[in-house]
């Protein structure tokens, strides 16, 4: 038996991308996010920052979209659950909403502090 099945490999990569796909489709937070990741990412090229600073700024937006990714899942799952527990399904999702909102407001004061000496300078 081969270390790696490479049929199912290429299974797994297909099943990650219908997940990224169907998020991306249907939830906008993640859409406005993943625009504001491709804007960073054009701004690291334009400004040359340096390799740790990029290293940080893509840990971030994997950061973010990951979270979002899992808000995404719980949301589903709680949905799934709210007729037997129809007041915490309420707490769990604001809950997830402030995981994410707490990730994506450090990510933007993280970013500001790197690229404001680029743009000011």
């Amino acid at each position: 038996m081969p270390i790696i099945n490479l049929k199912t490999l290429i299974k797994s990569f297909k099943y990650a991308i219908k997940g990224i796909r169907y998020t991306f489709r249907h939830e906008q937070n993640f859409r406005i996010q993943s625009f504001i990741a491709l804007v960073v990412v054009i701004f690291m090229f334009v400004f040359e920052i340096s390799r740790g600073e990029a290293v940080i700024l893509f840990l971030l937006i994997l950061l973010v979209l990951v979270l979002e990714l899992i808000n995404t899942t719980l949301e589903k799952v709680v949905d799934i659950l709210k007729p037997r527990i129809h007041h915490y399904v309420e707490v769990i999702k604001d809950l997830m909403a402030a995981m994410v909102f707490l990730a994506s407001l450090g990510s933007l004061i993280i970013g500001i502090l790197i690229f404001w000496p680029y743009i000011f300078s």
